[in-house]
C-alpha cells in the first residue's frame, strides 16, 4: 500500500521547459554534445534528458501516484547505472560496438537451427559408470581406455611412423567411447542453452553402451541385467516436462555401440532391448552402426586414434598423407573367421597372399589389433587401397583408420559405409571408394588385384584427394571446444540432428506413432 504522503521537502518550483535558465542549460548541453560527426551523442543526450525530466517532474507529482521514496531512488539508480554503462560503451572505440553486434549476428547464424539443452541426469547414468571403469568388462580394467576424457592413453608407439610434431594428436582410443566424447563436447557447444524453454533439441547424456558392455560377455547375466540402466533412465526421462511435450521427437542420445547391441527381441538373445522400449521409440540415436531402415538411427564415425588439437594439426596431417610414398597396391588388416564356412575374410587373405607382393597384411587374430596398432597405421599409410569386408557386424572401425591414413577403401557390402554415414562421406561413392561384388570374388570371377590395377595413377590420385578432403569429418577433436575454424565429426553430427529436428516441424513432415 502506498503511503498517504511523503516527508515534506524544501519548496521548489515545478520544472518547466519554458524556464529561461533551463532552456539555456539544455542548449549548452546540445551544443557541446550534438554533432553529425558524433552520432553516439544521441544516445547520451536521450539518457541525460530522461534523467532531468524524472528528477524534476517526479518531485511535483501528486502524492497519490508517487512511489515511496525508496522506490524512487531505486528507479533513479537503475537509470543512472544504465547511463554509466552506455557512457562506458560510448567512450570505447566505435569498432567495439560494431564487433559486439557482429558477434551476436554470427552466433545467431551459427545456431540458426536452434539450441541444445543438456539434461542433468543423475550421475548413476554416466559419471558413476566411469568411476567404476575397473568393472566395465569381465576381463580387465578399462580405466586406461576411459582416460583423457575418453581419448585414452597417448599413442607413443607411433613415434617414427608419423611426424613428431603430430604425436600429441594421437591416442590409443577405444572404439566404444563416443558417449563420453559427445557428452564432453556438447557441454561446451556454441549452441548449448541452459534454458530448456529456448531449446530446439534435448540431449540425454546416458552412457548406454558402457552400461551394457560388461553384461554382453558374461554368461551369468540376465535380460534384466542388460536392461536395468536403460529402464531406469527412461523412468526418469518420462517424468520430464519437455519429454512429455514432444513424446521424444526433439530428444537425442549417443549410444556408443552398434545398433544391434540394443535390439534384443527375446530374453535369451544377445544384447539389451533398449531401442525397443516404448520410451525410446521417437528419440534420435547416434550410433557407430545404424539400422538403415530405422529413421531414428543415425550413423556416426567410429572414434579413431587421431584427435587434432588445431586447424594446423589437420592441414599438416593432410599434407603428410598426401605426400606419403605408398609401396603397396592394397592391404588387409584383419583375421579370418575360421568357424564360418566359406569365410569371406579368408578368401581375401588368400588373394592377398597370391598377389605377388602387391598386398600387405596385418594379422589381427585375437585382440592384437584392438583399438589400433602401429602396424595397422603404417600399413594403411603405405597402401593405395585398403580392403574393408564386413566385421562382426556390417561396419568396422578399420574403415576410418584406413581413410584417415589417406588410403582408399574397398567395400564388398553396401551396408558397410554407403548406407551408414551419409552426413560424413561424399555423396558419390565412386569418388572416394571402390565397390567389388563379393559374390564375384567368392566364385572366382573377380580378382581383387586385377580390379584395383585397372585404375590409373591419375584416378587413384583423384580418389585419394577426395578421401583427404573428408578427413576433418571423420575425426573427433582433441579439445572439448572443438577446432577453431574447422568442423569435425561431432560438429557434423550435431548439425545433422538440429537440421532434422527443424525439418520435423514442417507441415509436410509426416510423424508416425
Amino acid at each position: 500500500m502506498l503511503p498517504k504522503s511523503l516527508p515534506s521537502s524544501p519548496k521548489s518550483q515545478p520544472f518547466k521547459i519554458s524556464d529561461t535558465k533551463t532552456k539555456t542549460s539544455l542548449i549548452a548541453i546540445l551544443k557541446s554534445l550534438f554533432s553529425f560527426q558524433n552520432p553516439r551523442a544521441w544516445i547520451l543526450f536521450t539518457v541525460l534528458f530522461i534523467q532531468i525530466l524524472l528528477f524534476f517532474n517526479l518531485r511535483s507529482f501528486p502524492t497519490s501516484i508517487s512511489p515511496p521514496h525508496h522506490q524512487f531512488l531505486t528507479h533513479l539508480a537503475v537509470i543512472q547505472t544504465a547511463a554509466t554503462q552506455n557512457a562506458t560503451l560510448l567512450d570505447s572505440d566505435s569498432d567495439s560496438t560494431l564487433s559486439l553486434t557482429t558477434t551476436t549476428t554470427e552466433d545467431e547464424e551459427q545456431c540458426a537451427f536452434g539450441r541444445v539443452f543438456v539434461y542433468d541426469l543423475p550421475k548413476f547414468f554416466n559419471q558413476e559408470i566411469l568411476d567404476n571403469c575397473d568393472n566395465l568388462n569381465p576381463w580387465s580394467s578399462r580405466c586406461d581406455a576411459m582416460s583423457n576424457d575418453g581419448l585414452g592413453q597417448s599413442a607413443t608407439g607411433l613415434a617414427g611412423i608419423i611426424p613428431e610434431n603430430l604425436l600429441p594428436a594421437w591416442y590409443w582410443t577405444d572404439q566404444f567411447v563416443s558417449e563420453i566424447i559427445f557428452h564432453n563436447r556438447i557441454l561446451n557447444h556454441k549452441c548449448r542453452t541452459l534454458e530448456a524453454e529456448s531449446a530446439a533439441a534435448f540431449y540425454i547424456p546416458f552412457y548406454a553402451g558402457l552400461a551394457v558392455g560388461k553384461y554382453l560377455w558374461m554368461n551369468t547375466s540376465t535380460a534384466k541385467d542388460r536392461d536395468h540402466h536403460c529402464e531406469m533412465m527412461l523412468t526418469w526421462l518420462q517424468e520430464q516436462p519437455h519429454y512429455k511435450n514432444s513424446n521424444g521427437w526433439d530428444h537425442f542420445i549417443t549410444m556408443g555401440r552398434i545398433t544391434w547391441d540394443f535390439r534384443r527381441s527375446k530374453d535369451e538373445d544377445w544384447g539389451s532391448s533398449c531401442i525397443y522400449k516404448p520410451g525410446l521409440r521417437n528419440i534420435t540415436r547416434l550410433l557407430i552402426e545404424r539400422n538403415p531402415w530405422d529413421y531414428f538411427d543415425v550413423g556416426v564415425p567410429y572414434p579413431t586414434g587421431f584427435h587434432p588439437g588445431s586447424s594446423s594439426d589437420v592441414t599438416l596431417w593432410q599434407s603428410f598423407v598426401r605426400d606419403r610414398r605408398r609401396n603397396s597396391l592394397f592391404c588387409f588388416a584383419g583375421a579370418p573367421r575360421r568357424a564360418f564356412k566359406n569365410d569371406f575374410r579368408a578368401i581375401l587373405l588368400n588373394q592377398c597372399r597370391d598377389s605377388g607382393g602387391s598386398c600387405r597384411t596385418v594379422d589381427c587374430g585375437g585382440s592384437r589389433c584392438a583399438n589400433g596398432t602401429a602396424a595397422i597405421t603404417e600399413t594403411f599409410l603405405d597402401s593405395d587401397f585398403c580392403l574393408q569386408p564386413r566385421g562382426d557386424s556390417f561396419t568396422r572401425r578399420s574403415i576410418f583408420d584406413c581413410m584417415i591414413a589417406g588410403s582408399i577403401p574397398v567395400f564388398f557390402w553396401q551396408r558397410t559405409a554407403y548406407l551408414q554415414y551419409q552426413d560424413f562421406l561424399p555423396d558419390e561413392p565412386g569418388s572416394y571408394s571402390v565397390y567389388i561384388d563379393r559374390n564375384a570374388v567368392k566364385n572366382g570371377t573377380s580378382v581383387v588385384k586385377t580390379v584395383l590395377e585397372s585404375y590409373t595413377k591419375e584416378e587413384v590420385k583423384k580418389m585419394r584427394e577426395k578421401v583427404i578432403e573428408y578427413i576433418p569429418r571423420l575425426v573427433y577433436a582433441k579439445h572439448n571446444k572443438g577446432i577453431e575454424g574447422i568442423k569435425d565429426a561431432f560438429d557434423y553430427a550435431i548439425d545433422g540432428v538440429l537440421t532434422r529436428f527443424k525439418e520435423q516441424l514442417q507441415p509436410e513432415f509426416h510423424k508416425w506413432k
